[in-house]
């Protein structure tokens, strides 16, 4: 990490974003197989990285419009815990099509970074406990690593306890 990749081959608006705000990330591209169960699971198998480093990009509705909660791929997000975090009283999963059309990104690529339009954003905590995360770069089978931080400044994020880990 610490170079930006400006390869047009993997530009994306999420490349495009941290790039303009001069923030240093790595390019983590890998073999997407379509038959995969879980995308952010197959993401950290592929390139060989913890899953609780890498983040899943989740929409959820909150009754007057849409938010980003991004939690580890082993993990599920708390709809209650997200809910509170942004200050709203309950919070559904949004549909599919509304994630897609708003984000500008498909399901399974869907990067917090470099989004249609800013959306508040909540990161769960436990990325604060890392040097680096992946998120996804706006693609199935590219990610990109980064800093908490930088992940945290650059979607406008903040940090609450919102990931939950699956039983």
């Amino acid at each position: 990490m610490g170079r930006k990749d400006r390869g047009g081959s993997v530009g994306t608006p999420a490349t495009a974003a941290l790039t303009k705000a001069d923030i240093p990330y790595a390019v983590r591209a890998y073999e997407h197989d379509p038959a995969a169960e879980s995308f952010g699971l197959e993401a950290a198998q592929a390139l060989g990285v913890e899953p609780e480093r890498v983040f899943k990009t989740l929409l959820v509705d909150t009754g007057s419009g849409l938010a980003v909660g991004i939690v580890p791929v082993d993990g599920t997000l708390d709809l209650k815990a997200i809910a509170m975090a942004l200050g709203v009283k309950k919070v559904t999963m949004a549909d599919p099509g509304a994630a897609e059309r708003s984000s500008g990104y498909v399901v399974g690529g869907i990067s917090p970074i470099g989004q249609k339009r800013p959306l508040p954003t909540v990161v769960d905590e436990s990325a604060s406990s890392h040097e680096s995360v992946l998120v996804s770069g706006g693609r199935r089978g590219l990610d990109l690593e980064l800093s908490p931080a930088d992940l945290v400044r650059v979607t406008g994020a903040t940090l609450a306890p919102i990931g939950r880990p699956t039983a």
